[in-house]
Parts: structure tokens; C-alpha cells; sequence
């Protein structure tokens, strides 16, 4: 593998009509690999540290929503799961796999009439998050007499919702509430993310609740709404 090669292939994704998201996810993806070949000895060198990935515009504002949005979600949706769904998933910043697996041994009662529920996600790491009296109230009519090995959103078969079928359920609500865009589950994590440090969140509790690996993830929440700009001094 020479530097030759990697150049030829990132110039064949540009000719494929490939996005600039896509090339670098491939490309970033190639790197990675050659970088663990060299750390175990079995490259004599990492050619893929001099290719450079193509620079993508950031779109995370696109995909945040809005208080407003996310109540209108909540409150259009007449399914009583379905409505419980969006607002655990909005509560605890979960991602949908997380929120697919979830059972009700792993959601318990943290005390001072709130809950707190158990998340097994990314980088097998586990994490544990608060949330409020109101929808640890929602949570156990919902449950009723359901063991704790029985999922908490579970389908019409009693099998755990996919992650397919919670992606229909923010979609149909995210059209009732009429929000435009491809709005998904992750959509619902943005904005927990966002609406949390707008509130005065510290950005460590946001990153410890989310499970991102480092601030920097988190800090790109900091600069997608902000408050002001010097284009509001100006005159026009």
C-alpha cells in the first residue's frame, strides 16, 4: 500500500459522485486500519497518516429542534407508548439502540419520586441517568403488571420494538407535529444535548449523560444556537 494508492482511491470516490460525508466516513475508515496495522507491527509504516480526509460542512444545526417542537411531538402522538417512547428517548439523550433493548430491570427508582434507568451502548460502556418524577410516573402506568425481564416498549407480538420500528414512530410524529426533514431518534439526542447546556447543563454532566467519549463532542453543542453574533450590530 503506498500513498499513491490511497490518492487514487479518494480521487475515484470524488469521480463516483460520492458526498463529502461519505468520502471521508471511507476514507477516515481506511486510515484508521492501516494506523492499527502499524501499531501492531505489521506495517513497517502508516502511509494513511499523510492522506487527509475532505473537510465536511457541518449540518448538526439542521437537526435540532426545538423545545417547542419536541413538546408538539409529544403531544400530537395519541399512542400512550408511542408518546412515552419520544419522551425517554428526549429525557436521557438515549440512541435507539439503547432504547430498543431497553428492559424494565434496567429502569428503577432513583428516590425523591424520580427514576433513573440503566443504559448498556456504544463502546459496551454502561451508563446510569436521572430523570424527572413525571416520567418515572408515566413509565409505571405504562408498565403495569409486566415483569422485569419484558421489554418497556414492546410491539403488538410482545417482542421489543426494532430499531426500525422506533425510527417510523419519531418520523409519524415529527409529520404530525409538522417538522420538516428526514427527523430521526438521534434527533431527539441533539436536542437533549442542546436544550440542556442552553438551560446552564455543565457541559461534563451532558457529556457523562450522553456517553460521549470526549468534551469535544459535546462542545459542538455549544456553538449550533448561539445567543449572538456581530451581525446583530450592524445596520441591516
Amino acid at each position: 500500500m503506498t500513498l499513491n494508492n490511497l490518492q487514487t482511491f479518494a480521487k475515484t470516490l470524488i469521480k463516483q459522485g460520492y458526498s463529502p460525508a461519505t468520502q471521508k466516513r471511507r476514507i477516515n475508515t481506511i486510515k484508521s486500519l492501516l494506523g492499527y496495522g502499524y501499531a501492531l507491527g505489521v506495517l513497517s509504516v502508516n502511509v494513511g497518516k499523510l492522506l487527509k480526509p475532505p473537510k465536511v460542512k457541518n449540518t448538526l444545526a439542521e437537526r435540532i429542534l426545538s423545545e417547542t417542537q419536541i413538546h408538539s411531538m409529544m403531544a400530537l402522538t395519541p399512542n400512550e407508548r408511542d408518546r412515552l417512547l419520544l419522551r425517554l428517548i428526549y429525557a436521557t439523550g438515549a440512541r435507539v439502540s439503547e432504547i430498543s433493548s431497553l428492559c424494565w430491570r434496567d429502569v428503577q427508582s432513583a428516590g425523591q419520586g424520580q427514576g433513573q434507568v440503566t443504559l448498556f451502548g456504544k463502546g459496551n460502556k454502561t451508563r446510569i441517568i436521572i430523570f424527572s418524577q413525571e416520567t418515572w410516573q408515566q413509565l409505571q402506568h405504562l408498565r403495569g403488571e409486566a415483569s422485569l425481564d419484558e421489554p418497556v416498549f414492546k410491539g403488538y407480538r410482545g417482542k421489543a420494538l426494532s430499531r426500525h420500528q422506533i425510527q417510523r414512530i419519531v418520523r409519524e410524529a415529527a409529520k404530525r407535529a409538522g417538522i420538516e426533514g428526514a427527523v430521526s431518534p438521534h434527533w431527539l439526542r441533539h436536542a437533549h444535548a442542546s436544550h440542556a447546556i442552553e438551560r446552564g447543563t455543565p457541559i461534563a454532566l451532558v457529556q457523562a449523560t450522553l456517553g460521549h467519549a470526549s468534551t469535544t463532542t459535546t462542545g459542538m453543542y455549544l456553538h449550533v444556537r448561539p445567543k449572538a453574533s456581530s451581525a446583530l450590530y450592524l445596520s441591516v
